[in-house]
C-alpha cells in the first residue's frame, strides 16, 4: 500500500469500528534548520517526520490524536483506542456531520515553489543575512533559518481528498552594537525568489546601530510609531481570537461584536489563504473544504469570525474554510495598506515613540482585552518628527480594542511577518497608534 492511501485506509477502518465521522491527514515534512550566532553558523541539523493526525466523533463524542507513522497494525491499533475515547468523552453540544464531498481544489495551491534543502544553497542565505548586518553597521549577528518541504495528505469519511505540497524558507535575524543595543527583522516566503535573507539583516543592523546608548524611558501615554514586527504581533491576535471557538468559550474579546467597531476606519484585516505564492497559501482546511479570503474586520469593523462545521452550526452561518477540528484558526492574515511612507508616517509625529519589536504578549483579561507585553531591541523617543534617541525599561500596557480603534494611520509598504511571537503568517505595514500607554518595565 502505498503511503498516499493510508488515510483513506484509517478512515475506513474507523467507520467499520463504529466512528459516525473521520478525519486523516499524513503530514511528511523534511527540514533543515541552521542556527548562527557571532557572524559564523553554529548549528546544521537536517531532519525527516511523518505524522499522521486522526479525528473522529461517534455521534457528538468527539476524539483526536497525532501519531508517528507505524506498521498498519499498530495505526489500527490507535485507532480502536482513540474510538474507545471518544465513547468517554463527554458529548459536544452540537453534532454537526464533516462536510460532504468531493469538493475541487485550486490547483495553483496544490503544487510547491522551487526551495532548495541543499546545505550550500542554505548556508548561502545565512551568509546573505549577516552580510547585511554588518554592512549596516552591527557588530554580530545571530539568528535561525529553516527550509522546509511539506506534504499533506488529506481524506475524510465526507468524501473529502487532497494532496497539497508546500514549501518554506524563514530567517530570523538579531544583530547587536553593544550587550543591550539590538535590532531584529525577519524574512519568510515559499520560494527562493521572494526570500530577502540580506533585507532582514541590513533593517536589524540599521535598528541595532540606531539603538546605541539607550535611557530610561518615561512612562506615559504616547503617540506610537508601531514597527512590523510588534503591530504584525497585535494583529495576529485579532486574527487567532477571531475563531469562534474561542469566541464562544469566552476566550476573545471580540465577542459580541459582529457588525460593531472594533478598530479605526484605516484597519481592515483579511484572512487570504488563495494567495498562490505566499507563505500561508492552503488549498484546503482540516475538514477538507477548500479554503477562501475572509475579511475580519472591514474599515474598522468586525464582519465575522472564523468557523469549521461545528462552529458554523452553533452560530448558524456556514464554515469559513478555518477548520482546524476543534478550533477554527487562519492560515494567512493580511493587513490592507495606508497610503503614506515610513518616512511621512514618522515626520507627522510631534511627541511618540517609535517600537520596533515585542515580545511576551500577555492577556491580563482575553474577554475585555487588557494586555501587556514588553517591547525588545530597538525603542526609540520621537521628538519633532524625528527620531531623537534609543530609551529602554517600557512595557506597553493597554487594551486591544482601544489601541485597534486608536489607529491613526498605516504605511503603504508591507512585510510578511511569521517567527516566536507571530506564528500566523502576516502582511503587515507600519502603524501609527495614538495614545498607546506605556508603564515601567521590571525586566
Amino acid at each position: 500500500m502505498k503511503r498516499t492511501e493510508l488515510p483513506s485506509r484509517i478512515v475506513d477502518l474507523a467507520l467499520n469500528l463504529g466512528a459516525t465521522d473521520v478525519a486523516v491527514k499524513l503530514i511528511e515534512r523534511k527540514r533543515t534548520m541552521i542556527r548562527f550566532s557571532n557572524n559564523e553558523v553554529t548549528a546544521f541539523k537536517s531532519y525527516r517526520e511523518a505524522l499522521i493526525d486522526i479525528f473522529l466523533m461517534v455521534g457528538k463524542h468527539r476524539a483526536g490524536s497525532t501519531i508517528s507513522l507505524s506498521p498498519l497494525k499498530k495505526v489500527e491499533s490507535a485507532v480502536e483506542r482513540l474510538i474507545k475515547v471518544a465513547k468517554m468523552s463527554p458529548p459536544a453540544d452540537v453534532y454537526a456531520p464533516l462536510p460532504k464531498g468531493p469538493f475541487r481544489y485550486d490547483p495553483s495551491l496544490l503544487k510547491p515553489s522551487k526551495v532548495s534543502l541543499a546545505p550550500r544553497r542554505l548556508v548561502g542565505h545565512v551568509e546573505a543575512a549577516i552580510k547585511g548586518a554588518l554592512e549596516a553597521g552591527a557588530k554580530r549577528a545571530a539568528g535561525s533559518l529553516t527550509a522546509t518541504k511539506t506534504q499533506t495528505v488529506l481524506a475524510t469519511s465526507g468524501g473529502a481528498q487532497g494532496t497539497q505540497e508546500k514549501t518554506s524558507l524563514e530567517i530570523s535575524v538579531r544583530a547587536f552594537t553593544s550587550e543591550v543595543s539590538s535590532g531584529h527583522f525577519v524574512s519568510i516566503a515559499q520560494d527562493e525568489e521572494s526570500f530577502r535573507p540580506e533585507e532582514a539583516g541590513r533593517i536589524a543592523g540599521e535598528i541595532a546601530v540606531s539603538a546605541l546608548n539607550p535611557t530610561p524611558g518615561k512612562p506615559g501615554r504616547y503617540t506610537a510609531l508601531l514597527g512590523p514586527l510588534v503591530f504584525a504581533d497585535l494583529v495576529s491576535q485579532v486574527g487567532v481570537l477571531s475563531s469562534a471557538f474561542l469566541v464562544d468559550v469566552g476566550q476573545s474579546f471580540l465577542a459580541g461584536r459582529i457588525g460593531s467597531e472594533v478598530a479605526s476606519e484605516e484597519f481592515t484585516l483579511l484572512d487570504d489563504p488563495t494567495l498562490s505564492g505566499s507563505y500561508g497559501a492552503r488549498a484546503f482546511d482540516d475538514e477538507g473544504v477548500p479554503t477562501r479570503r475572509n475579511t475580519i474586520v472591514d474599515r474598522g469593523v468586525l464582519e465575522t469570525y472564523l468557523h469549521n462545521s461545528t462552529t458554523a452550526k452553533k452560530f448558524d452561518t456556514e464554515t469559513t474554510g478555518n477548520a482546524g477540528l476543534i478550533v477554527p484558526r487562519p492560515w494567512n492574515l493580511v493587513v490592507e495598506p495606508g497610503d503614506k511612507t515610513f518616512e511621512e508616517l514618522l515626520s507627522e509625529i510631534d511627541r511618540g515613540l517609535y517600537v520596533t519589536n515585542d515580545w511576551y504578549l500577555r492577556y491580563q483579561n482575553y474577554r475585555t482585552g487588557d494586555f501587556s507585553t514588553i517591547p525588545r531591541d530597538g525603542l526609540f523617543l520621537i521628538k519633532g518628527g524625528e527620531v531623537e534617541g534609543a530609551v529602554r525599561e517600557l512595557r506597553i500596557s493597554d487594551n486591544m480594542i482601544r489601541v485597534f480603534k486608536n489607529i491613526r494611520a498605516l504605511s503603504k509598504s508591507r512585510f510578511w511577518i511569521k517567527w516566536w511571537e507571530v506564528e500566523v503568517p502576516t502582511l503587515t505595514p507600519y502603524a501609527v497608534v495614538e495614545d498607546l500607554n506605556f508603564t515601567k518595565s521590571t525586566m
